[in-house]
């Protein structure tokens, strides 16, 4: 399943390896893919395996806010 997140307060490069880093060291998350310029995160995901909440919660952890 592939599922786009909004997320705001990235705007470089350490943003998005922070990101990224955080969503695909979850259990169940295959790919994680962040677009600076539209603020989205592009997840790839085994809904089996883990739900949306926590991808929301690895985000926030590390200091952005997902508004989607």
């Amino acid at each position: 399943m592939e599922k786009t997140l909004n997320v705001q307060g990235m705007t470089c490069g350490n943003c998005k390896m922070s990101v990224e880093g955080a969503l695909k060291k979850l259990d169940g998350v295959s790919a994680a893919e962040v677009n600076l310029d539209t603020g989205n995160v592009e997840v790839a995901f085994d809904e089996s395996k883990v739900h949306v909440d926590a991808m929301k919660e690895a985000i926030e952890e590390q200091g952005y806010h997902v508004s989607a």
